[in-house]
């Protein structure tokens, strides 16, 4: 379909070349190196490991460095290299109720069992440039001997769902083998176990405009956070020859339960329904827009109007993936001689078949006044 270049693979290996060059910039700027990137690009480096659906900061800060910073093509980088990992089975579900917190805030109840904990969070600061920061100041180190965390810390839904006011969320009869997106095709109607795999892992730009549309009215919902969790976890793995399982090690997570207003239906009666988020790391924002997408796409389950953009199943789960996405839109800096050429010669001709009709009637009118 397109046109061979003379001198195209040397043309490209020259490329490769001047990217890494652009890449690596000044020579006389130290060289950043991973440890920089994975210590003080934490955010960063959350994003990359929860839209590549790897737990891995090392890795996820190679893929930052080798996309000069674009998140999305790190994203690309460290999804391509998970499809060429072998597979050794399924870790036991983690309990995010044992998660060892940094961060857990409410906003429904002021007096939360276990109390409110700030953590390290940007709510607070007042978004004005740092140029101290131009000096390469350090920041001040955490006081010795910070006091321990209460380990209550029962969460909030837990609360509700006490007096009844949630909407149960059962584990399904016979607790089948759950859904796997990476080797499963997405088919419709989707399943929740599905839905939240595809969110997970979603591009954060694309779920924060959709939660953003259900709070401006293209949706039913007025949500509330419940709960903010962030903090680690020990991941377990059953080992058949022992019987028992394993603790494989450890991973930062964000937890987030939105809860929003349900008037009820023929079968149910009002409570509270739920909107869930996690992901990889410290990524609050996206672990809240997921909460908020998971809810909105719950409408049509619940009996309400699923007329929003962000209550459409195929819409939100086929247009979230930044991978596919990006792949799509940038495909299009690819040759596309011959179809251009074909557009080009159908532009053409039509335009010959729309002037033909009044070049003849201009010739009629000149014979008539001649003669």
């Amino acid at each position: 379909m397109y046109v061979a270049v003379k001198g195209g693979e040397r043309a490209i290996l020259n490329s490769y070349r001047m990217l890494d060059d652009y890449r690596r910039g000044d020579r006389e700027v130290p060289e950043l190196s991973l440890d920089q990137i994975r210590e003080q690009m934490p955010l960063a480096v959350s994003r990359v490991m929860a839209e590549g659906s790897l737990y891995d900061p090392q890795l996820a800060s190679l893929a930052l460095k080798q996309a000069a910073g674009d998140v999305i093509e790190a994203v690309f980088l460290l999804r391509a290299y998970r499809t060429t990992l072998s597979r050794y089975g399924y870790t036991q579900p983690i309990d995010t109720g044992r998660m060892r917190l940094q961060r857990r805030i409410s906003s429904t109840f002021k007096d939360v069992p276990g109390g409110q904990i700030l953590g390290p969070t940007y709510d607070y600061t007042q978004r004005l440039l740092d140029f101290s920061l131009l000096a390469q100041r350090e920041a001040d180190a955490l006081p010795a001997g910070e006091d321990a965390l209460d380990s209550a810390m029962p969460r909030v839904t837990d609360l509700l769902a006490q007096d009844d006011l949630i909407d149960a969320e059962p584990v399904p009869e016979g607790d089948p083998e759950p859904f796997d997106l990476t080797r499963q095709p997405l088919d419709f109607p989707a399943s929740r176990a599905a839905r939240l795999q595809n969110l997970a892992r979603a591009d954060e730009g694309f779920l924060l405009s959709m939660g953003y549309s259900t709070q401006r009215g293209y949706g039913n919902t007025h949500p509330f956070a419940a709960e903010i969790r962030y903090g680690a976890l020990e991941v377990e793995m059953h080992i058949e020859e022992l019987g028992f399982a394993v603790t494989v090690g450890e991973i930062e997570v964000t937890e987030c339960q939105m809860v929003s207003q349900f008037a009820g239906n023929a079968e149910e009666g009002p409570k509270f329904t739920r909107g869930y988020g996690l992901t990889f790391g410290y990524g609050e924002r996206k672990s809240m827009s997921m909460a908020l997408v998971d809810r909105a796409l719950k409408a049509a389950d619940l009996g309400e109007r699923a007329d929003s953009p962000a209550n459409d199943h195929e819409f939100v789960l086929y247009h979230s993936d930044n991978v596919e996405a990006s792949g799509f839109v940038q495909h299009l800096k690819l040759p596309h001689y011959v179809d251009f050429q074909a557009n080009l010669e159908l532009l053409r001709r039509m335009r010959a078949e729309r002037s033909a009709p009044g070049a003849a009637q201009n010739e009629l009118m000149d014979e008539a006044v001649s003669s």
